[in-house]
């Protein structure tokens, strides 16, 4: 391909399938600029039988590359990290096209982090995959003799994987899949999302030129529900790890149990963010404040349900509402901008259901509410709900979006029964001066993490759910183990 279309996005992109770049069976759609309006570059709808045939690829290139020495999948990813850092400002112009962020976002937050997952899954292809298993005396019994035997359990890749993969980041989130996938061993196939597909396409023609063998990653893209629905149901699949709603997730989980395929699920989130009387207020606003700008609130970890104690709840607020207020909303290629657009047009209008609903629930509009210019692009005002109750849909249902709703609560206990009544599980947040309290509350919060006094992540902790918001872990080293399966050897001693 030439290098416009490599940057840009081709004008006739197509799907990646074993190794070639083939014709899309179901045509074209447009994606579409989420700040402008204006079309991208048409992206390739993929049948349901061009769907098999990529499965059928990865399966094919499955045993070959399940056997291939640790350091040469090391290398290829390696190669690839290093394509992606020499494409870096192409790529992340088409990033902000395809999905709205910021410049910043695009570069340092989509590309960058891309970049360095996949440097980070070239070490992890050479950590051990074998753990020792204490040996065993066994007495000599109806089965066999008695002796002692040796044990070790070994990690082995789980076979053909399909990744889904999220709109909000066209490019940490299929590599955070891809990356330790390919790591561990399997083969992939990678259907991404509808409202930006063409950044994965470059992900995987930089693997292509990375060395990556035909088969070993494809790519197969479309808006329609048949090309997801074909991804997951094929027969050849071992493996689905989805990032999106937990609406999607529940379905192709039943999918998945029908086939007793292995899942890994990054779902919704409603993130509760306990601020105690004691907190650093400056701390804790910034930090809640991140919802309105961190993708313009549509991410999953965003601590967008605030439970505040009384004696700083009208302080919190105050706080949260000049916040949001400074933000500039706008044009995501202005370095001024902070706050860039949504997705879409139809997530636009679900956000502002969802801030009339508020209202109508009975919640107080602290700011924000109101449709900011410019005049084109789907752009969405940093919004601020207070006096909340836990009861209010606005409370409970993930907006994703820049949306805060603040509900006060008055007593450590009321406060852990208030941040678990949720059904989601994901991400909580405790803000208090007394660290003791901060971590006991935390260790009772129904959430697979807890950020004490920040919204900071560490990248090799463990990252997943409770409840609705997911199945398994992944991150660091946890994610070679989500994309292995466990064998043991036995032997007498």
């Amino acid at each position: 391909m030439s290098t416009d279309a490599r940057t840009t996005g081709a004008a006739e992109q197509r799907l990646f399938i074993g190794g070639e770049w083939v014709a899309p069976e179901g045509g074209y759609y447009d994606v579409i600029d989420p700040a402008t309006e204006e079309v991208v570059a048409p992206a390739p709808e993929a049948s349901p039988a061009q769907v098999a045939a990529a499965v059928d690829a990865a399966r094919d290139a499955f045993d070959g590359w399940s056997r291939t020495a640790p350091e040469e999948r090391a290398a290829v990813l390696d190669r690839a990290a290093r394509v992606i850092r020499r494409e870096f400002a192409g790529y992340a112009e088409l990033a902000q096209a395809e999905s709205g962020a910021t410049t910043g976002t695009a570069r340092a937050l989509q590309v960058g982090v891309s970049a360095a997952r996949f440097e980070r899954y070239a070490r992890g292809a050479l950590e051990p995959v074998e753990s020792a298993v204490p040996p065993q005396i066994n007495a000599a019994g109806p089965i066999g003799g008695g002796g002692v035997f040796g044990a070790v359990a070994v990690r082995r890749p789980v076979g053909v994987v399909t990744c889904i993969t999220s709109y909000n980041n066209p490019w940490a989130n299929p590599a955070g899949k891809v990356a330790p996938a390919l790591a561990m061993g399997n083969t992939v196939v990678v259907k991404p999302a509808p409202q930006d597909p063409l950044s994965v396409y470059r992900m995987a023609e930089a693997l292509a030129e990375a060395g990556a063998p035909p088969g070993v990653v494809n790519v197969v893209s479309g808006v329609r529900p048949e090309v997801g629905e074909a991804a997951v149901a094929a027969e050849g699949v071992d493996m689905v790890s989805f990032t999106g709603s937990t609406a999607v997730g529940r379905r192709i989980a039943e999918e998945c149990g029908r086939g007793m395929k292995r899942q890994l699920m990054e779902l919704g989130g409603k993130g509760a963010a306990l601020v105690f009387d004691d907190a650093d207020l400056a701390s804790a606003v910034s930090g809640i404040g991140t919802t309105f700008s961190f993708y313009s609130g549509q991410i999953c970890t965003a601590p967008t349900r605030v439970l505040a104690q009384r004696g700083i709840y009208e302080r919190l607020v105050a706080g949260l509402a000049r916040y949001a207020e400074q933000l500039t909303v706008g044009d995501p290629r202005d370095p001024a901008t902070v706050v860039g657009p949504v997705i879409s047009a139809a997530h636009r209008d679900r956000i502002e259901a969802y801030t009339a609903l508020a209202v109508k629930e009975g919640a107080r509009l602290v700011t924000g509410g109101e449709r900011p210019g410019p005049e084109r692009g789907f752009y969405v005002a940093p919004t601020l709900f207070a006096d909340c109750t836990n009861a209010m849909r606005a409370v409970r249902e993930e907006i994703f979006g820049p949306v805060v709703t603040v509900v006060p609560f008055d007593d450590e206990e009321e406060g852990i029964a208030l941040a678990n009544d949720s059904d989601y599980g994901l991400l909580d947040y405790v803000w208090s001066g007394d660290v003791a309290r901060a971590f006991r509350v935390a260790g009772r919060l129904r959430a697979g993490g807890v950020g004490v006094n920040t919204v900071g992540r560490n990248m090799e902790a463990p990252f997943g759910g409770f409840k609705r918001s997911g199945v398994g872990r992944d991150v660091g080293s946890y994610a070679l183990h989500a994309y292995s399966e466990l064998q043991a050897i036995v032997w007498p001693g």
